[in-house]
């Protein structure tokens, strides 16, 4: 069988992968992204790795500058007081316009978004929560009908992930389930006041508490933490492309001597 998987798709699934672990804190701020060993771990050109590391970085994801090898952001205190003062502004507004457009529809669609994130916590999945807890805000960015308001606020929202891996303590995730709750009860109730109020509160108490402790280590294989979402987010046809790379990373990846007690 023909392999079908161009390599603009092998950089869309990079793109992906490298994103989800920086989202869900794999990636912690400071890791180094090279650009041939991320070419080497997706089957692509380091031209390709380059766009990829590019649009990251248009997302404030990736830090690339003046750098010979893009690492993951690290953004500073006042970069943090902006994005979260942006971030006020844009949910207050999204909440508004969410509400004049509103149908049961939306209600079931996001109940059944929380439910994920509780699924997810009772599992012990702490990072996916956390993802998903960030994607209950880009979905209502969506249901605004908006473009450009589900463009930045989804910005925003994956920035707030990067700034919480700095500076941020842990916290339960039943926090952001119950408060995610109480939100699509004010829209039900089409109580716009309330929502509005919920929503400030709801974005105060992100700034206050944390995500999770830095989950990347040293000693950890940058490959080894890409092959997880790159399995994770694969097609079966992406699957079978991939194999013969993933083998020939396993291969290079250089073997470590364990660590004493």
């Amino acid at each position: 069988m023909p392999n079908l998987l161009t390599p603009a798709k092998k950089a869309d699934l990079a793109y992906k992968s490298i994103r989800r672990a920086i989202i869900e804190q794999a990636l912690g701020p400071g890791t180094k992204l090279p650009e041939d060993q991320l070419g080497l771990q997706f089957g692509v050109s380091r031209t390709l790795i380059r766009s990829v590391l590019s649009r990251l970085s248009s997302e404030a994801l990736v830090d690339i500058g003046n750098k010979r090898t893009a690492t993951v952001a690290q953004p500073s205190l006042d970069e943090a007081r902006a994005v979260f003062e942006m971030r006020r502004a844009l949910e207050a507004e999204a909440v508004r316009m969410v509400m004049a457009r509103w149908q049961p529809a939306m209600g079931a669609a996001l109940e059944g978004h929380v439910r994920q994130e509780e699924q997810a916590a009772r599992d012990g999945k702490a990072p996916v929560a956390v993802r998903l807890a960030g994607e209950f805000h880009t979905r209502l960015a969506q249901m605004t009908g908006n473009p450009l308001m589900e463009r930045y606020l989804s910005e925003v929202v994956t920035r707030c992930s990067l700034i919480l891996a700095v500076y941020g303590r842990p916290h339960s995730s039943d926090c952001a389930c119950s408060e995610h709750h109480g939100l699509i009860d004010a829209f039900r109730q089409q109580d716009t006041e309330r929502a509005i109020q919920l929503m400030a509160e709801h974005i105060h108490g992100i700034e206050k508490r944390a995500l999770l402790p830095e989950l990347f280590h040293d000693g950890q294989e940058l490959s080894s933490v890409l092959s997880r979402y790159t399995e994770e987010l694969s097609t079966p046809e992406t699957t079978v492309a991939l194999q013969p790379v993933l083998k020939t990373v396993r291969k290079a990846a250089p073997k470590r001597r364990a660590s004493g007690a």
